[in-house]
Formats: structure tokens, C-alpha cells, sequence
């Protein structure tokens, strides 16, 4: 009897590149740049997973302008030497026969902030911090108040976007995603908690929506038409009177030119009680996934070949995004389709440590 080839290793199409399995690094902040600069150390982590053959690789969130930055320490891509330097990285994992998506970000409220290395909250301005933006002038808890970002700071927002869209172009990515998950720029326009606004940007949540939907369209433009556009989303915010699943099902039924959702949650609030454990954003992927015609990925504390099998045989999402396991183990698909009887080619460099058999 033929052996039936498990779902984690069938390749996945969207828009016109073809992946070659649903297992895929999701994007982890490193905090290891200058100037937003990406530098050896993304090379060899970004490389690694490679190396490792992972399906697909996320970067970490790449700031579209010097003020989207999350801290002082994050990449970006807002300028041509930017290009220069994720094109070494770019260049690296195509020539290991993988792929790579950028995820591009504004963090908006949550701007100006400590690194872990040195501590938490928002920099001031004598250490390098700058004026934050957002939707109205609502903190994030303890963070700096932001500016209430005016028509112009808008428009400059959705072509920061764009420019930085057709920068990753140039750069050689495979893809491009759009971050507006974890309570960053465009997940606060999307929430009545951080959107107080009354002008067409905010009230209704057709007015919430209207900058997201703004900076898909802006990206879709300046993209290949056969490029793939991912857009990363916070199902529910995890607090009272904040965006809910139902909510964010109603905000994907109204957006044209994305290929894929990336379903993760939360962010939005210091006050959020998330019931985090192994799998626990997979009920929240399965009613998306239900409800729009478009695949969905997921993420959240999947750490076994096992989990992420199962959740794309229970319906729950076409693509499993993994973090902190890559981490710990940049060969994980590799291992994963060892215990599972996929079939992955090893790069002939690490042939000698292949596994002889299937393992446990």
C-alpha cells in the first residue's frame, strides 16, 4: 500500500510562487540591528533556518520608517542601504533553494521602546527615543502618549508602506507581509480600545478598516501582481470592549488583494488575559479559517512535528507558523519530516547527519 505523504509537507501555491511545505519560520524580533540595519547576525540566523530547509522564512518586523521602529534596535527598510544589506541575506537563502518573506510594520504607540537588554518602557528623547504615533492620543499603559497622526501623517504611513513594499521587491523577497497583529500602528486603527477617532479613520469599523485597507491596496500596487501578500491579523484582543473574532472575520470579508492570513492575537493591551498554551490560537485560525475564502496560517506554542500536523488535518489552518522552536532548533522541519516519513532534501553540506530511519 502507497504511504500517504503528510499534509506539514505538501507544497502550498499562493498567487504565483509555490512553496515547497506548510511549515514556516514565523517572524521573531532580535533587536540586533543599527540604524535598522540587518547585519552578520541576521545573515547566519535567518541563514540557519535555510540551511535547515524550513518551507518558508519570516523576517522579524522590518520598521517602513525610522519612527515605526519598536526599539533603537530594530531593522527596517526605509532606505537604499537597506536594500543593499537584506539582499546579502536574501541572496544566502536563495541560493540554499529556500524562500523568505519580509514582514513590514509601523509599531505606531508602541514606538521608542527598550530593547530586553536594557530594560522596558518607553526611551526618552536625551537616550534616542523619538515622538510616537498612533491612531489618538491613547498610551499603551506606561509608554509615552502618542501624537493623534493627522491627514498627512496618514498618507505618509500608507507610502511608507509602499515604498518600503517595492524596497523588498528590489531586495529579491519572495514575498511581502503586512503586520498589523500585536497592537502595532494599523492593529490600533483597527481597535474602538486605541481608535477614538471620529473622522473618517475611525468610529464605525468601516472607518477603523480604512487605513488597512489603504496600505493593502498601496502594497498591492507597487508589487509584482504575482507576488504573494500575507497580512498578519489579531483575531481577538484578549480584553473587554476590544476587537473580537467576530470582528476581525467582518474586517476579512471586506479586504480585497491579500493571498494569505496570518492568524495570531492579542498585543493591544497590557491588560489582556490570554489563555496561552500549546495550540491555543488554533480555534481562533479554524473560525477564520471557516469563514473567508483565503488560506490561513497560524502560530502559538507549537513545538512537535505532531502539532502541526494536526493542526492542518483538523482544519484549523492551511500553513503552521513556528518561533521558539526554530530557535531551539533551526534543522526542526528537517527532524519534523523525519518523525513524520516526509521527504525534505538535506543541504549536501549536513548529508552525514541525516537520520537513517524515521524517529520518534
Amino acid at each position: 500500500m502507497p504511504r500517504l505523504s503528510p499534509r506539514l509537507f505538501e507544497p502550498i501555491t499562493l498567487n504565483g510562487l509555490t512553496i515547497p511545505h506548510r511549515l514556516w519560520v514565523a517572524p521573531m524580533c532580535q533587536y540586533s540591528s543599527v540604524d535598522g540595519m540587518p547585519g552578520d547576525w541576521h545573515l547566519v540566523h535567518l541563514g540557519s533556518f535555510a540551511i535547515g530547509r524550513a518551507g518558508l522564512i519570516m523576517t522579524e518586523a522590518a520598521a517602513v520608517s525610522p519612527e515605526g521602529r519598536i526599539s533603537p534596535d530594530d531593522v527596517g527598510i526605509w532606505n537604499d542601504q537597506h536594500v543593499a544589506a537584506w539582499r546579502r541575506v536574501v541572496d544566502f537563502v536563495h541560493g540554499m533553494d529556500s524562500l523568505i518573506g519580509i514582514q513590514l510594520s509601523h509599531a505606531g504607540r508602541k514606538a521608542a521602546t527598550y530593547p530586553p537588554t536594557r530594560g522596558r518602557g518607553s526611551v526618552p528623547l536625551e537616550e534616542g527615543g523619538w515622538t510616537t504615533l498612533g491612531p489618538s492620543a491613547v498610551a499603551y499603559g506606561t509608554f509615552t502618549t502618542p501624537v493623534e497622526l493627522d491627514a498627512a501623517g496618514i498618507a505618509k504611513v500608507v507610502e511608507d508602506y509602499a515604498d518600503a513594499a517595492e524596497r523588498a521587491v528590489e531586495a529579491g523577497f519572495d514575498l511581502v507581509e503586512i503586520h498589523a497583529a500585536h497592537g502595532y500602528l494599523l492593529g490600533q486603527f483597527l481597535s474602538p480600545t486605541s481608535n477614538l477617532r471620529t473622522d473618517e479613520y475611525g468610529g464605525d469599523a468601516g472607518g477603523r478598516d480604512r487605513l488597512l485597507r489603504e496600505v493593502i491596496a498601496a502594497v498591492r500596487e507597487r508589487i509584482p501582481a504575482d507576488m504573494p501578500l500575507v497580512l498578519r491579523i489579531s483575531a481577538t484582543e484578549w480584553v473587554p470592549g476590544g476587537v473580537t473574532v467576530q470582528d476581525t472575520i467582518a474586517t476579512l470579508q471586506g479586504i480585497e488583494g491579500v493571498d494569505l492570513v496570518s492568524v495570531s492575537s492579542g498585543g493591544n493591551s497590557p491588560d489582556q488575559q490570554i489563555p496561552a498554551g500549546p495550540g491555543y490560537q488554533q480555534p481562533l485560525s479554524r473560525e477564520v479559517r471557516a469563514s473567508i475564502d483565503l488560506p490561513v496560517g497560524v502560530a502559538g506554542l507549537i513545538t512537535t512535528p505532531e502539532q502541526a500536523e494536526a493542526a492542518l488535518g483538523a482544519g484549523d489552518a492551511d500553513v503552521v507558523y513556528v518561533a521558539r522552536q526554530f530557535l531551539r532548533e533551526p534543522t526542526f522541519a528537517l527532524r519534523a519530516a523525519a518523525a513524520l516519513r516526509g521527504e525534505l532534501e538535506w543541504a549536501w553540506q549536513y548529508n552525514r547527519a541525516k537520520y537513517i530511519e524515521s524517529i520518534p
